[in-house]
């Protein structure tokens, strides 16, 4: 069945103060060049009072730590290596993470595999993985979990690494309810979802319905994913009380219950 955004909903939740978080955001992207800081104040009025930024490689790291430095207790930045920029120069790459080791980072990620774009490196993508598996048991922290067309390998090194203790979420979870149910016997995982939701045809809207609302976070993904009524825009953190609307309506629950919730789990989580 197909459950629209119900619009009552964001009218209903301009009256209240409902807060939300956006765990999964790059708003450092150059996407929003010259608009990033006005992006920051269009969340925050639309209630989202927090959100979560995953690293991506040495390229737009510096970018992304003086953006989190600009917006102190708002953006929480995150540190890692990105499956699809793990190539021969992977180990340079881990190299450099090093010398942001010393900042204060919620997260190791956005970290994971990815058989979409490339199968070249998929043995690297492996390894550097599991280095950063390891790197997150060490420092006490989360992991972000990026999956595309890899859930299978992922779950075999999650597997293999269940000593870690690990916990986190898989960012833009697209798999099956059985998968979600083998996930927590692997750690204490959560699910992020995001625009794809809102979808018409979107398989995971029908999965949601049977994932308790204390395993999931809403994220964005900015500026990818746009969810309706923006899809063909520039996705935005502002535009997660979208995605909750539509969480509510799927599941049959109240928007302000979706927000309280998926705010406390992002909060257990990352510590925020």
């Amino acid at each position: 069945m197909n459950v629209p955004i119900n619009c009552l909903y964001l009218r209903d939740m301009q009256d209240s103060e409902m807060e939300f978080i956006d765990t999964h955001s790059h708003l450092y992207d150059e996407a929003f060049a010259g608009d990033e800081d006005a992006a920051v104040a269009r969340a925050v009025e639309a209630g989202v009072a927090k959100i979560i930024f995953p690293d991506i490689d040495s390229q737009s790291r510096e970018a992304m730590f003086s953006f989190a430095d600009r917006h102190p207790g708002v953006i929480f930045p995150c540190l890692g290596l990105h499956p699809t920029s793990v190539d021969s120069g992977w180990q340079e790459e881990l190299s450099r993470m090093e010398a942001y080791m010393s900042r204060k980072i919620w997260a190791i990620g956005e970290i994971g595999m990815d058989c979409y774009w490339s199968k070249e490196f998929i043995k690297e993508q492996q390894e550097v993985m599991r280095i950063q598996l390891e790197m997150a048991s060490r420092a006490g922290l989360p992991v972000i979990i990026h999956s595309r067309e890899s859930t299978e390998l992922i779950i075999n090194i999650l597997k293999e690494c269940r000593h870690l203790g690990l916990r986190g979420v898989f960012h833009a979870f697209s798999g099956s309810y059985e998968t979600f149910r083998e996930l927590q016997g692997l750690g204490d995982w959560y699910i992020g979802i995001g625009g794809v939701l809102t979808y018409k045809k979107a398989s995971i809207a029908e999965t949601v319905r049977r994932i308790p609302l204390g395993r999931i976070l809403l994220e964005t993904d900015s500026p990818y994913l746009t969810p309706v009524p923006f899809r063909g825009k520039r996705n935005e953190s502002s535009y997660i009380p979208h995605i909750a609307a539509r969480l509510a309506g799927l599941t049959e629950t109240d928007i302000a219950e979706v927000a309280a919730i998926t705010t406390d789990n992002a909060r257990k989580l990352f510590g925020i």
